[in-house]
């Protein structure tokens, strides 16, 4: 029987398809774990950004379904970071230059106003 294992199923698969989780970037053993690392956190950073920001969009069901629906790394990168812009260094100072787009906008900075 599957178990209902779907949703746990997909959080390795993510990971490995948006990540490079499944690509073995040198020779050096301390540099594949550095980049596996990377690979994880960033994984574990996009989910823990949703959870503490957003309201679960369902509750406990017979399936066990997860409480958040959660987007993928991939539609995170192409929302938010493809979108704003380039970093510049205005008097020495490095800042994030955001293009003209008031929903990247608006997401950002809920974000931002959730983690401080």
């Amino acid at each position: 029987m599957h178990n209902d294992r779907g949703a746990q199923e997909a959080i390795f698969a993510e990971p490995k398809s948006q990540t490079q989780m499944d690509y073995i970037p040198c020779r050096r053993r301390a540099a594949n774990q550095t980049g596996l690392l990377s690979a994880i956190m960033t994984h574990n950073l996009n989910r823990e950004m949703q959870v503490s920001a957003e309201e679960p969009a369902r509750s406990t069901t017979e399936q066990c379904a997860p409480w958040w629906a959660f987007l993928r790394l991939g539609t995170r990168r192409m929302r938010l970071i493809r979108r704003t812009g380039p970093l510049t260094k205005p008097n020495g100072r490095l800042t994030l230059t955001l293009s003209a787009n008031p929903d990247v906008q608006t997401e950002l900075l809920h974000y931002l106003k959730v983690a401080a």
